[in-house]
């Protein structure tokens, strides 16, 4: 009897484990294709679907230092580019997703083909009753190190305004 109530909760275990590991791996493939879309429907300048895979509380961090957008400032920045048929075309070249069954959420990074050369993405992505939404992005450039310095050069002035602008907010 001893042996079959071990053997019970032995299976039962292997079965649970077996099935966590099925559901991280279907969630991986589903926050993939969500993301793919995502991509797909900026590329097709389609508004609504490209904003329906976020959260309505969502933020999105552009590669210009003043991006910290939210959901309606983001939509009034790029409403006039998906209007014009030309939104932005980011492909996939590599992607990292983790997830943590928990809390919903997981998190991921991404390397990304576009207009602006390779770019890196990185978000947030939350398990809602609608599926999965991207909650916080943050898009930027790769810079190669050995082009830090004539990048740093090349964005002093910029930057120097910026910082002042912003350190007298603090104040």
């Amino acid at each position: 009897m001893k042996k079959s109530i071990v053997l019970v909760l032995l299976l039962i275990s292997i079965s649970g484990n077996a099935q966590s590991k099925l559901s991280k791996k279907t969630d991986v493939q589903n926050i993939s294709e969500v993301l793919e879309k995502w991509h797909k429907a900026a590329a097709d300048a389609d508004f609504d679907q490209y904003y329906s895979f976020m959260t309505k509380d969502a933020i999105f961090i552009g590669t210009d230092a003043t991006e910290n957008w939210t959901i309606p400032e983001f939509k009034a920045y790029a409403k006039p580019y998906f209007d014009q048929g030309k939104a932005w075309s980011f492909s996939t070249l590599e992607r990292n997703i983790y997830t943590q069954q928990e809390n919903n959420i997981a998190w991921f990074d991404e390397l990304l083909d576009t207009q602006m050369g390779i770019c890196r993405g990185s978000g947030i992505i939350k398990n809602t009753e609608h599926g999965w939404k991207v909650k916080h992005y943050v898009l930027s450039i790769a810079i190669p190190n050995e082009n830090i310095s004539e990048i740093t050069k090349l964005k002093k002035g910029f930057d120097t305004k910026l910082m002042e602008k912003l350190r007298n907010i603090k104040k």
